[in-house]
């Protein structure tokens, strides 16, 4: 009678784990990033603690303010790597190499069954490859630094089951959407999202990671596929460890169930300032944009770049136009299949892997009362901007509406 999360942190825990449990469970791989990690190092610090629990079990990527854009920036980063150095800690991806939680699958950390924990709210990502990945705060973060075990409140789950295909210009990103705008944003709050059904089915690894990326903005404390023969094959040479997939039981309890239908789903779009703000296309009044984004941990994975590319294929941008690839192995095969020269001539603007306008702290900042149409997964005041107005979209939608000038259907070009 237990789902995927009752099983992951059964094992975790070494007890029958059950919803609304309280456990201290034991961290398989942990991840902090360059803006959380010189907090969690600074509370490590302070506990007292000289060497961490297992340097081979953490993973710090920099992504958020990379390269770094002051003084500042740059000696704390210096002072993270020195760290590293001195603890032993080898799994260390510097500027360029992504985004942290694209690194993490590409580099085999994301595996069935495994309890992931990162200092950064969207490490639910994981969960596209049947682990249970949640974000923690930094000083949590020090405590598994220094001892790999953090407690938990086993969540409680639900099951959302999306059935049909998705349309032609219609992806994971316009599904998700739709789900977000139905749920609300506190609907799903501390729980356990798994997703089911012959759309999830259908959709590639890069679209179930846009799917449990956004999990966090539903409330959720993960969001989970259960693994199967496109995680399989994805993970084949990638994998760090022996792993074991884990499903959920027939007679599972759910607190609640959601049934959506990807037939007839035009592209989504969620206005300012709220993700759950969320709109079909055909319901927005003409609204024009100064600045498209294309990336982030949300959408800055191969298909994404590939969906922009189609559409703006021998085309010129009317507004300016920013492309960030998710990940150094993104970039470069983008760049082989000839994405990136196809993204260039159409007049964008190509960036170093990393998280980019999306945190809105150094780059891609857009002015008060600038509209911008992002591929990201937050549009909250201020996110990009003190004064500007941020509405999420596939990239196919960014793409369509760089070109026109003002949001625009795919399907329109």
């Amino acid at each position: 009678m237990s789902t995927i999360s009752e099983k992951i942190f059964s094992r975790a825990s070494g007890t029958k784990a059950k919803a609304n449990d309280f456990v201290i469970a034991d961290v398989d791989y942990a991840m902090a990033h360059d803006g959380t990690s010189i907090l969690a190092v600074r509370s490590f610090r302070e506990m007292g603690t000289e060497k961490v629990w297992n340097p081979d079990r953490i993973i710090i990527p920099f992504d958020h303010l990379t390269p770094a854009n002051t003084d500042t920036t740059a000696a704390l980063q210096k002072d993270i790597r020195e760290w590293l150095q001195a603890q032993g800690i080898k799994n260390f991806y510097d500027i360029g190499e992504g985004i942290c939680h694209q690194v993490l699958p590409e580099k085999g950390f994301a595996l069935p069954g495994k309890l992931i924990v990162g200092a950064d709210s969207h490490s639910c990502t994981y969960g596209a490859f049947g682990a249970f990945g949640t974000g923690v705060g930094a000083t949590d973060m020090a405590e598994i630094f220094s001892t790999g075990k953090l407690w938990f409140k086993v969540p409680e789950s639900i099951r959302i089951t999306a059935e049909g295909k998705l349309g032609k210009h219609v992806y994971a990103k316009d599904l998700t959407l739709k789900i977000i705008g139905t749920l609300g944003v506190a609907g799903a709050t501390y729980k356990a999202a798994e997703f089911y059904g012959s759309t999830i089915e259908g959709l590639s690894v890069s679209g179930r990671m846009t799917l449990c990326n956004m999990a966090i903005e539903m409330g959720a404390k993960a969001g989970i596929v259960p693994p199967d023969s496109k995680t399989f094959e994805y993970l084949k040479g990638r994998t760090r460890e022996k792993y074991e997939p884990v499903y959920a039981d027939e007679d599972a309890h759910y607190t609640q169930e959601y049934h959506f239908a990807a037939d007839g789903l035009e592209p989504q779009v969620a206005c300012p300032h709220n993700v759950d703000n969320v709109r079909g296309i055909s319901e927005l009044s003409p609204t024009k944009i100064d600045q498209a984004f294309i990336g982030t941990c949300t959408n800055g994975r191969l298909e994404d770049l590939e969906a922009a590319a189609s559409i703006l294929k021998g085309e010129k941008v009317a507004v300016r136009t920013l492309v960030i690839p998710a990940s150094r192995e993104i970039f470069l095969e983008a760049t082989r299949k000839g994405i990136i020269e196809t993204l260039l001539e159409a007049g964008a603007t190509v960036g170093t892997p990393g998280c980019g306008p999306c945190l809105g702290g150094h780059m891609g900042v857009i002015a008060k009362d600038e509209v911008c149409i992002s591929t990201a997964n937050r549009n909250f005041k201020g996110r990009m901007g003190t004064g500007g107005f941020v509405y999420l979209a596939s990239p196919a939608t960014a793409a369509a509406s760089a070109l026109t000038g003002e949001i625009t259907s795919p399907a329109d070009i």
